[in-house]
């Protein structure tokens, strides 16, 4: 990225989901969707998006993708989707410049508030990303083994909580915020995703995250300068 780069005027957020790929322009308008699911392949995608917003107009686009992302390019198919998301040419398919990081990611820089954040991502999988003092860093922590042979995914991604029932989900989710939280030396962590609404009550040190953030996400991944370094006036020593 150009470090006096502008930003472009109208920006095209895409959150794609397991279940779901909402989009919006800008901050403003109506939050669109249409199902995904595991047969969801790129090009089905962007047909799909054209079909629901044929006179949508855009400058550049953001996509908060369900998997690996390195330096800005899309490295392993999801989890939860179709194929043929490497190598996929998005700039090409929108014809405007396109900025991409992981879904997780994405809603955790819509939520930052300065200092070092955990973001944990509570949907059909479990995305985790750190923000320490304004720089991105999307993890693949939830797919490494946690316990009993699964991953933290396996415990918190919604098949977890699906198979071992939502009370025991609960108690996982705050024991792993906990561990998390030490191990990591955050100052607070943010639970988005669809299934944080199911908390019936929030761990000591984390705070509810909205799904809406995700689209002042992709906002702020063009507003960023140099790598993934957030605005300045998100920068801010968040108060432990």
């Amino acid at each position: 990225m150009a470090a006096r780069s502008r930003t472009p005027r109208r920006i095209l957020v895409i959150d794609i989901g397991g279940t779901h790929v909402k989009f919006r322009l800008d901050g403003r308008g109506p939050i669109l969707r249409f199902a995904s699911g595991p047969g969801l392949t790129p090009g089905h995608m962007v047909r799909e998006l054209k079909r629901l917003a044929p006179q949508l107009r855009y400058d550049a686009v953001a996509i908060g993708y369900p998997g690996v992302v390195f330096r800005g390019r899309i490295a392993a198919e999801p989890h939860n989707l179709g194929h043929g998301w490497v190598g996929f040419d998005f700039e090409q398919a929108f014809g405007k410049p396109v900025r991409i990081t992981n879904d997780a990611a994405m809603q955790a820089i819509g939520s930052y508030a300065g200092g070092r954040m955990l973001f944990l991502g509570l949907g059909t999988g479990l995305g985790v990303t750190l923000i320490i003092d304004g720089i991105v860093e999307p993890t693949e922590l939830g797919h490494i083994p946690y316990r009993n042979g699964l991953t933290y995914e396996d415990y918190l991604g919604d098949r977890g909580r699906k198979l071992r029932g939502t009370k025991k989900w609960r108690r996982s989710v705050a024991e792993v915020v906990e561990h998390l939280k030490t191990a990591l030396e955050v100052d607070y962590v943010v639970l988005g995703g669809g299934n944080a609404a199911r908390l019936k009550s929030l761990p000591k040190g984390a705070r509810l995250g909205n799904n809406r953030n995700a689209f002042v996400g992709g906002l702020r991944l063009w507003q960023a300068r140099r790598g993934l370094v957030l605005p300045g006036r998100a920068r801010r020593r968040a108060t432990r």
